[in-house]
């Protein structure tokens, strides 16, 4: 079992989406995939993907349901355990229930080939703690120097917790695949001076506006427009990571 953590300095980035299509493109490779929504507070994997779930995490939470009660399944080949927009669960979470969720998230990830998990845009602890919990963390960025100093600060963050060597980049909304290197670059650079290492590139998103037609319609990119250039980048991100 893998853990992928998809994470990001600030909202608006596409983080929800890659963890989304990421998921399905896994799924696509004949991998069995499961979805954590853990955006704490903000949880939209069901908005995004017009579902409305009978059972979420925040009844797991409530100790009404387990885990694996709360999955639904989806027709694009991945499982989902869907968050709770508006509730807080996680972040309301002691330490101590919050390891005893990881603890039952891993013991169900056994079914799996890969766990995504959704992470809140942020710093706080408990996207921290998620966070090291991954076997690998994506960090997602765009051009836009807000979003590239705080995807420095979440990488920052991670590094000061001893597990800077399991976080990747990936550049979203580029330009191009050129431009999207060139985005990498500046944040590796600032990573190298300050932090003494340096974050791979996991993947270069080209934008399209496939997919935010896509969204707009509460479908799978992967499968409206498979051969969209976004559709192709993530499916060669996705095979970096099988």
């Amino acid at each position: 079992m893998s853990i992928i953590a998809i994470a990001s300095g600030k909202g608006g980035v596409g983080k929800t989406w890659l963890a989304i299509t990421l998921s399905h493109a896994l799924a696509r490779a004949g991998r069995r995939v499961l979805l954590f929504d853990g955006d704490i507070g903000l949880a939209n994997v069901d908005i995004q993907l017009g579902l409305t779930p009978e059972a979420d995490l925040g009844a797991v939470i409530a100790g009404r349901i387990t885990l694996a009660d709360a999955i639904v399944p989806h027709a694009g080949g991945f499982d989902i355990l869907p968050g709770r927009s508006g509730s807080g669960a996680l972040a309301a979470l002691g330490p101590a229930a919050l390891e005893g969720v990881l603890r039952g998230l891993r013991v169900l990830g056994g079914r799996y080939h890969d766990v995504v998990l959704d992470l809140g845009a942020g710093l706080e602890p408990t996207v921290q703690r998620l966070a090291a919990f991954a076997d690998t963390l994506l960090v997602v960025a765009t051009e836009e120097p807000t979003s590239l100093t705080d995807a420095y600060a979440v990488l920052k963050v991670h590094a000061a917790a001893a597990r800077g060597e399991t976080a990747r980049i990936v550049v979203n909304q580029a330009a191009s695949r050129a431009a999207g290197e060139r985005t990498y670059a500046t944040l590796a650079r600032a990573c190298t001076s300050f932090l003494g290492r340096t974050p791979p590139c996991a993947g270069v998103i080209r934008r399209d506006d496939r997919v935010r037609e896509a969204i707009r319609r509460q479908t799978l990119l992967l499968t409206r427009h498979p051969a969209s250039a976004a559709a192709a980048d993530v499916e060669a991100l996705g095979a970096t990571l099988g």
